[in-house]
């Protein structure tokens, strides 16, 4: 079968999935991007659209992309498209006969499906559309089971549910290439996992995560924040090594109190190096360690081709850091060393993205990429309050939104240079580049909001009453 390579004019198609909106866009430039390719819409594009139309690609780059997304659900060969089917079937009729002959002949076997998007269509009706396309020039066999090329005709309807017209507002037609990966949200499913926590990432958003970083096999991923390794189970299923710290012992060692329903306390081996081994990628696990991401611990040099996170906001886990707010602290016996647990003292929200931002300027290879979570209260929020820094650009800002009030915000950065001594200084002169204290009062303004909800169904409970 010829490629796309010797064929010209071609564009493509690709089906979005309806979740995770804001995410689709950035991940998709992304993953062009780990081919070296631009993001090239066609005229009309529409990024909530679940549709969008590409040019500049090759159909290897379209396998790339499907072998990784979880925002895309298929990806096609467009040979034609308008707002009616007469429109639909002029363009057909004009699209190049050379780039359709090799999926025609009569040693072929062929089906064609027909998908409507926010409308039902019967299956009789379906079949009237079929039989409407009768003037392609289709030589071989249909075969429904396991035909050699697949085609689609797809209706766009909308994305207003209590609104669909009665016509579609486009439709297409053009060659099946892929499907995505959405099957790896339910396979990773956290329900299934062998070892949760409060905060164990949704296994769709860690897919995600991985795809913003350009996650590839062999880079070295760093999670600081690791958690139960939701994080590292993700980068670990595209072929990187992972390894992470975390400063809570309990959560690192898999002991403690469980996190699952209707059992009491952890197994013996529920701990993070087990989740890799539940989905096969044991071998890409090199270590995680008991660490406060505030200290230095990492020699000087650039280590990892990814650092991604999910910092703890003080909702479900605290925000803490090894230390006193004394001035003198007395040091261990040297009899209990080994098993004294230092003081704490509280983590502001803007010191640990200010730290987590100097530290992927110095450990981050050049070119790699941050990827973490900044929870906002949204009344409030600006885009001057994503933390930047002067070695770090910034990527991708996309929200993700927990209630009226508050939200997170995925933020993705490249390191474009070295830090060096006088930019430090520099640095931390540039108001742009200020931690925004705004952020230490989050979790006060999240049950501040609970609390507002809390009343005004009070108030409607003793109205209906």
């Amino acid at each position: 079968m010829a490629t796309s390579n010797s064929r010209s004019c071609l564009q493509y198609l690709f089906h979005l999935a309806q979740d995770n909106l804001d995410f689709r866009l950035a991940e998709i430039k992304a993953l062009l991007a780990l081919r070296g390719k631009p993001f090239l819409p066609c005229e009309n594009f529409k990024e909530k659209s679940p549709f969008w139309c590409l040019d500049g690609l090759a159909e290897d780059d379209v396998h790339g992309i499907m072998t990784r997304s979880v925002c895309a659900k298929s990806a096609f060969e467009l040979w034609g498209h308008g707002r009616t089917h007469s429109e639909l079937r002029a363009s057909l009729l004009n699209y190049p006969s050379e780039n359709m002959r090799v999926f025609m002949q009569k040693d072929s076997t062929y089906r064609i499906n027909v998908y409507t998007f926010n409308k039902t269509v019967e299956f009789g009706d379906r079949i009237k559309k079929i039989d409407a396309m009768e003037y392609l020039p289709f030589e071989g066999t249909v075969n429904l089971k396991s035909p050699q090329h697949i085609f689609c005709l797809l209706e766009d309807y909308g994305t207003d549910p209590n609104n669909i017209p009665e016509h579609p507002d486009n439709i297409f037609f053009g060659r099946w290439i892929a499907d995505g990966q959405r099957e790896l949200i339910r396979s990773h499913s956290v329900k299934n996992r062998h070892f949760i926590g409060n905060t164990s990432m949704d296994a769709g958003l860690s897919f995600i995560m991985a795809n913003h970083a350009k996650v590839k096999e062999n880079d070295l991923v760093f999670d600081p924040f690791v958690g139960t390794g939701s994080l590292l189970v993700a980068c670990s299923h595209f072929g990187a090594y992972v390894c992470g710290t975390d400063i809570d012992y309990n959560t690192i060692h898999g002991k403690g109190r469980s996190s699952r329903k209707n059992q009491k306390w952890r197994g013996p081996d529920e701990n993070i190096r087990a989740n890799l081994r539940q989905y096969g990628t044991e071998k890409m696990y090199l270590d995680v360690m008991v660490s406060d991401a505030s200290k230095p611990v990492w020699r000087e040099a650039a280590l990892f081709d990814a650092i991604i996170t999910d910092p703890p906001y003080g909702i479900r886990e605290s925000t803490r850091r090894t230390g006193s707010h004394r001035d003198i602290t007395k040091p261990a016996e040297s009899i209990y060393v080994e098993s004294h647990v230092p003081v704490s003292q509280a983590y502001h929200l803007s010191d640990i993205f200010s730290d987590l931002l100097n530290f992927s300027a110095h450990h981050l290879v050049m070119g790699g990429r941050l990827v973490y979570w900044l929870p906002v209260y949204r009344p409030e929020y600006c885009d001057e309050m994503v933390p930047l820094h002067p070695c770090l650009r910034l990527i991708s800002n996309c929200e993700q939104t927990l209630s009226s009030h508050t939200s997170r915000r995925l933020i993705t950065m490249e390191k474009i240079k070295e830090p060096e001594e006088l930019e430090i200084l520099a640095h931390l002169a540039d108001p742009r580049f200020s931690p925004y204290q705004g952020h230490n009062a989050f979790r006060e303004k999240y049950f501040s909001g609970l609390n507002k909800r809390s009343c005004k169904e009070d108030n409607t409970s003793n109205v209906n009453k």
